[in-house]
Order: structure tokens, then C-alpha cells, then sequence
């Protein structure tokens, strides 16, 4: 099988460039080629020697490949569908907003993370996407030369998938790569702690942790992972780095009707967020199947929000986005059957 060579980062591209005899400076040809041309063959390489294009070509591929499926909501809201890992495909959303377009990509195959109220962790954990097929969801999609922001919001934990994730934030930001700023970045995680703290220190991409309730005995029954990581530890680690300036940290909370949208769960999440440099998403629940979970209604989610900034929290409800394909938050499964091919599109 060929390795792909989207996904390498310049070091990578060298050891590449030595074992066809190539000198380190094609590393940078390569890279050129690959993040800032857009090749999807060696053969385009037009600079590198044609000896050594073929001997790329015997071990690599520029690994480029084209969506599966794409839909379109009424809302100007893009899913494609992806090649993934294991049995399970990916889906990537685009979503345009006045001048912004932005991406919100995979990174892994479905997830571990089990969440009660989330698709994706109902199809279990599949296996890991390599760079390679996180940079391919931004190189790929129609509208690739468009995006203003990129979020690592869609199936799977990224924290669980780290080093891949590192790696494509690398290229995203590099100057021999994408050269995004990475204010245009933003990583969401559950708050597995040691990584987290690794893509803090590691990167300046903005951070998103989803929290969903300020107790714990309640974040337990949505979401497992409070077991292991407790969302008071999770605030404890984040008090100790710098939120005021340069990067943004957010907390994601989806609102469910009857279980955490009154005004005693806003003045406790006022509480555990207090001193903290941060924002609160509140983000309307998309009912799945099978759920006994319904979403707040809007006069709740109002007074929610108007709670929390008179407690001097920064709170704003999220506009639901691409929810007639299936495409909003929670949503995301992977599944061709819901997700139809256009041949008219890229």
C-alpha cells in the first residue's frame, strides 16, 4: 500500500526527499506542492527531478481524496462524507456564515467517550484518523480555498487521537504549510487532562470543553468521562494558563429542557467559572433516537444566558446550524444511507 504524503510534517518530508537521493531542500518543494499548490499527483512535481518522481511514485501518494457523498441543507450548511477508519466513514461540516466559512473536521472513526446525548459515541470507536485524512477533510471539501476557521468539533475525541492532531495543527499553521494563524483554530475536547494540557502548552489554538452540567453526579450520567476526568479538575488545570490574551477558551453546554437550564444550574455554573477568562456556548439539543433527553425551549435558553452575564460570565446561545441533514452538533455518524452522493459536485 502506498503512504500517503499529506499529513507529513517538513521533517517527515526530508526523510522522504533523502530515500530517493533528493538534498533536505526538497522537502520544502514538496511541501509546496502538497499545502500550498494543492497536487494530488507527484507527477505535478514539476521541480523535482523526474528520477526521483518515479521513485516516489514506487512507495507514495499524495493521498489526496475526493468526498464520498455531499449534501446540502436549506440553511447553505455542507456535509461530506469521508473514507474513515475501520468500518465506519467520517463526516466533515462547512458552514457559512456571512463572510466566514467554517470546517469542523474529524478525528477518528466514531469515539470512546460513550456521551449519552451524541450520535457519534453511539457507533462506538472505530479507529484513529492519520493526518492524512484530517488535512485531507480541509484540502478536499469544494469550498477549501474559502475557509476562514477551522474546528476540530466533529466525530471522535481529539485528545484521544493526539499526536495525529498535532500533527495536522502543525501543517495547518506552518509557514512551509497552510500558514494559518492558529487564531482560526479551535480544538473542543471532554478534558482528558494530560493532553489537554500538552495542546495547550504545545499550540495556541483556542479551546473548547464541553461541560453540559456543573454537578457532577449529573455530568456522570451524560457523560462518562467525568468518572476519569472530573470537570473540577478540568477547571483546576485550565486556572493556571492565560486566557485573557492572544487565545480564546470557551465551555460548550447543550440545554436540555427540565435538566440543566433552570437558574439554580446557571448560578453554579457562574460559580465554577468564576475568575476564569472564558465564554459559555449554549448550544440547543438535537433530538436523537431513542432519547429521553428534549431541548430547552427558547424563553429558557434566554434567561440562561441573561443569567449568566448578569453573573458576569460571557454567555451566547449558538445558531443551530445544517439540522435537516443531520448535520448539527451531536449529529455526526458516518452513515452513507443518510448521507446521498451528488454527482454534479466535487
Amino acid at each position: 500500500m502506498l503512504t500517503p504524503l499529506i499529513g507529513m510534517t517538513l521533517e517527515q518530508l526530508r526523510d522522504v526527499a533523502a530515500g530517493v537521493g533528493l538534498r533536505p531542500f526538497a522537502a520544502g518543494q514538496m511541501a509546496r506542492w502538497l499545502y500550498l499548490k494543492r497536487a494530488v499527483s507527484i507527477d505535478q512535481m514539476t521541480d523535482l527531478p523526474l528520477t526521483a518522481r518515479q521513485k516516489l511514485k514506487e512507495n507514495f501518494t499524495v493521498g489526496r481524496e475526493e468526498p464520498l457523498a455531499r449534501v446540502v441543507s436549506v440553511d447553505g450548511t455542507v456535509k461530506y462524507l469521508f473514507a474513515g477508519a475501520g468500518s465506519r466513514d467520517v463526516e466533515t461540516v462547512m458552514i457559512p456564515d456571512a463572510d466566514r466559512a467554517t470546517l469542523c473536521v474529524s478525528s477518528q472513526a466514531g469515539c470512546r467517550m460513550n456521551c449519552s446525548f451524541c450520535m457519534t459515541g453511539r457507533q462506538g470507536f472505530h479507529g484513529q484518523l492519520p493526518a492524512a485524512r484530517i488535512i485531507n477533510q480541509v484540502l478536499s471539501v469544494t469550498e477549501s480555498e474559502k475557509l476562514t476557521n477551522i474546528v476540530f468539533m466533529g466525530m471522535g475525541e481529539p485528545m484521544d487521537n493526539l499526536p495525529e492532531v498535532l500533527k495536522a495543527i502543525e501543517i495547518l499553521t506552518a509557514p512551509w504549510g497552510l500558514a494559518w494563524s492558529p487564531k482560526r483554530i479551535t480544538v473542543s475536547s471532554i478534558g482528558k487532562i494530560s493532553e489537554l494540557r500538552t495542546l495547550i502548552e504545545t499550540t495556541k489554538v483556542h479551546v473548547a470543553v464541553s461541560l453540559h452540567s456543573p454537578f457532577s453526579d449529573e455530568r456522570l450520567r451524560l457523560m462518562p468521562v467525568e468518572k476519569a476526568y472530573p470537570a473540577a479538575d478540568v477547571i483546576a488545570m485550565l486556572c493556571g494558563y492565560d486566557w485573557a490574551h492572544q487565545r480564546r477558551l470557551s465551555f460548550e453546554y447543550i440545554m436540555w429542557g427540565g435538566l440543566n437550564d433552570d437558574r439554580r444550574h446557571a448560578d453554579a455554573l457562574a460559580r465554577m467559572l468564576r475568575g476564569l477568562h472564558c465564554r459559555v456556548n449554549l448550544i440547543r439539543f438535537h433530538a436523537i433516537p431513542d432519547s429521553p433527553l428534549r431541548t430547552s425551549d427558547e424563553a429558557r435558553m434566554t434567561a440562561f444566558r441573561d443569567r449568566l452575564n448578569e453573573l458576569g460570565i460571557t454567555a451566547t446561545i449558538r445558531a443551530s446550524r445544517g439540522e435537516d441533514i443531520m448535520a448539527a452538533c451531536g449529529l455526526l455518524a458516518g452513515s452513507r444511507a443518510e448521507t446521498k452522493p451528488n454527482p454534479t459536485e466535487k
